[in-house]
């Protein structure tokens, strides 16, 4: 992912700035005695994105891979719709407990731009329905020349998505940040519909990692800058997750981007190991041998 990339990551302050106030008294409200529930996975599954992730000779990738993640940011959906016997082909081939995060097609979000577009949304959920008890959170990407003159479109989006289909709202444009009272009233708006509010650490829009969540869940887009910082950023997520853990977060999903393949697996292993070792769960450690259920 190019967006936010800098020159020199060494330059770079990228400590998590402190939780916004309203987080905690969002995840105080969650009153869940339930374990959390932990998806950790990569933008992509084929081969020429994950190079060196697939032992020789696999012969169905997805199959693979969610033996070794248990979910996918899957960004393929962004270029197209795609027929139910394909996502059902997807649905059969992968792990039982494997879950797709899809993302709202670009001719929704970007060329329609939220207007005029209920025959393809409708397209849209007829796909992703052959899920099942596979699909995950939507995720919304607007691009940067999306700002806040587009807010009552929005607003009047949300309202209109349906209520029982989680829904993730990434915004580029740094107009929604530039001043407390455009975020408040949009963070009202993804509070009051149950919309996450889409975290994204990438070094170069600090602006973005905002540390407001809006529901009892998070859903962070980790960019790696390619760097031995990444190691210690990955180490800090880990830390403010068991602080939200602790204040009753009750979802938690976790994207790694990452333009060296081996990093990304790097980085997401040692996110799940630390994880399984101070959470006491079982998450499947990517790239080793021993297969664990959660």
């Amino acid at each position: 992912m190019k967006f936010g990339k800098v020159d020199n990551p060494a330059a770079c302050n990228f400590n998590l700035p402190a939780d916004h106030s309203d987080t905690q008294l969002v995840l105080s409200g969650s009153n869940s005695n339930s374990p959390v529930k932990v998806h950790i996975g990569c933008p992509r599954w084929a081969k020429t994105e994950l190079k060196g992730f697939y032992p020789k000779g696999t012969k169905d990738e997805l199959t693979y891979y969610s033996s070794q993640f248990n979910a996918i940011e899957m960004n393929a959906f962004y270029y197209r719709i795609f027929p139910p016997t394909i996502v059902q082909s997807w649905y059969d081939r992968s792990a039982p407990d494997f879950v797709f995060f899809p993302k709202v097609p670009q001719l929704i979000s970007q060329f329609r731009r939220l207007k005029n577009c209920d025959d393809a949304l409708n397209d849209f959920f007829i796909s992703i329905s052959h899920f099942k008890e596979k699909l995950g959170t939507v995720f919304l990407q607007m691009n940067d020349n999306y700002g806040p003159q587009n807010f009552d479109d929005l607003s009047q989006f949300i309202h209109q998505w349906p209520n029982d289909l989680p829904l993730a709202v990434e915004l580029r444009n740094a107009g929604w940040y530039a001043d407390a009272s455009t975020t408040n009233s949009l963070c009202d708006l993804l509070r009051e519909k149950g919309v996450a509010h889409t975290i994204t650490d990438t070094l170069g829009r600090r602006d973005l990692v905002h540390m407001r969540l809006t529901n009892s869940s998070c859903f962070v887009r980790f960019t790696g800058a390619n760097h031995a910082s990444d190691i210690e950023r990955i180490d800090a997520w880990f830390d403010r997750l068991s602080l939200w853990k602790e204040q009753g977060i009750k979802q938690i999903h976790f994207f790694v981007h990452q333009t060296i393949e081996r990093d990304l697996q790097m980085l997401s292993a040692r996110l799940i190991e630390k994880i399984n070792q101070s959470w006491d769960y079982k998450l499947t450690i990517p790239g080793s041998s021993q297969k664990m259920l959660f």
